[in-house]
């Protein structure tokens, strides 16, 4: 009988961490917009990322200059070449390596060029506890909601009581607290998500708390608790 009411006194303690709370406030009415991407220059060293577009141009070979996408393990995939690590390197330094690669085997002293075409700025971040935790497009308008549904939604050990977005808002990086279940209730309203946004949704105690007893129950004891 003492194991059963410690088991639940351990349980009613954990619940308290599934409800709202948290450091991150609640007020959203400060939580604006983020600041809009910087413009990055032409001479300026901007080191190409996962999901940024390049315009590769191979001058007089047509079949090689297209638009290639990096991928999310960091490398553009180019006929003759294959793979060709991308991240981390500014479109001026992918433009020599393309170029050497391209001198090595198949053509003598190629002329090419390399520009961005679209940056990673358009993607959101999705992680904690969801289903399928990662980065995405953000193609159009899109709210909290919407957002975590891209991530399969909430897994079983969610707080949905707290899910916080962080962004940069004027150079800082400002983060506030929503309760999607009031959200999807039609009791709060669905913010906007923005592109360069990191949403986290908060696990709940009490879920984590039952699932980690059960699977440490032998069978026997739980027939004997009752």
């Amino acid at each position: 009988m003492s194991r059963v009411l410690m088991i639940g006194l351990a349980l009613l303690l954990a619940a308290c961490a599934s409800g709202r709370g948290g450091s991150i406030s609640y007020d959203t009415r400060s939580f604006s917009a983020p600041d809009a991407p910087k413009v990055v220059a032409a001479d300026d060293a901007y080191k190409l990322a996962p999901l940024d577009t390049v315009s590769v141009t191979v001058f007089q070979v047509p079949d090689l200059s297209h638009d290639y996408v990096v991928d999310q393990a960091g490398r553009l995939t180019m006929p003759l070449l294959g793979y060709v690590n991308a991240v981390g390197l500014t479109t001026a330094e992918l433009g020599v390596n393309i170029a050497k690669g391209l001198d090595a085997k198949y053509l003598r002293d190629p002329n090419v060029t390399v520009a961005l075409k679209s940056s990673v700025s358009r993607v959101f971040t999705v992680d904690g506890s969801v289903r399928q935790p990662g980065v995405y497009e953000l193609n159009s308008s899109m709210s909290l909601v919407q957002a975590i549904a891209v991530a399969k939604g909430t897994d079983e050990l969610a707080n949905p009581h707290r899910v916080a977005i962080f962004r940069m808002i004027s150079g800082r990086r400002s983060a506030a607290a929503f309760d999607l279940t009031s959200i999807r209730r039609g009791e709060a309203a669905d913010p906007t998500v923005y592109a360069g946004d990191t949403i986290v949704v908060d696990g709940s105690g009490v879920k984590a708390a039952q699932r980690t007893f059960l699977q440490s129950l032998p069978l026997a004891s739980i027939f004997l608790a009752l």
